[in-house]
């Protein structure tokens, strides 16, 4: 009598687990990967080809800590006006008003999308850097949706003290 309740309360415990296993099991579903995570993403800036990636990863993820990252304190954003005066002329500012006018922006659109494309040209040593890059930036919102090409030249310099590129200016060439 005794074993007989045994095994039914083993065999009440098998069933419970397995009833447990099969609601929870999906095949269909693909596994979770608990080692994939946003700092696997975002790089050390040891290169000014790893501060362009995180450069993108500051606009998809509309994260302006990590943008405020890629930015030297003397950055410069220059990009031509053609509406100044009667025959356009350049106009530029500096981080303050780059990291506030790109606050906006990231506040502003629901999606980001920011393509690098080709390289158009490189040159530097261990401590400057120059960058020519085409692009394709895709703002959406819920009224409207802009698509801005071209190309962007970026300089940049490595901090002696944390060994980290940042940007010190981004010269603006769009098709916009």
């Amino acid at each position: 009598m005794i074993l007989k309740r045994n095994h039914i309360w083993l065999a009440a415990v098998i069933t419970s687990c397995s009833l447990i296993w099969i609601t929870c099991f999906n095949p269909f579903a693909p596994e979770l990967e608990d080692t994939m995570n946003l700092n696997q993403l975002i790089t050390d800036q040891k290169t000014p080809e790893d501060v362009l990636t995180n450069f993108k990863y500051a606009y998809t993820f509309k994260d302006s800590a990590l943008y405020s990252e890629v930015l030297d304190s003397s950055f410069v954003f220059v990009y031509f006006d053609p509406d100044y005066g009667s025959s356009g002329r350049f106009v530029s500012w500096g981080r303050d008003s780059d990291l506030l006018t790109t606050g906006r922006l990231f506040k502003s659109f629901q999606v980001i999308d920011l393509m690098w494309h080709s390289t158009i040209y490189t040159f530097g040593d261990s401590t400057t850097f120059e960058i020519s890059k085409s692009f394709r930036l895709n703002l959406v919102n819920e009224d409207e949706t802009i698509l801005i090409t071209g190309n962007a030249i970026f300089s940049f310099q490595k901090n002696p003290k944390d060994e980290k590129w940042r940007i010190t200016r981004w010269k603006d060439e769009s098709d916009l």
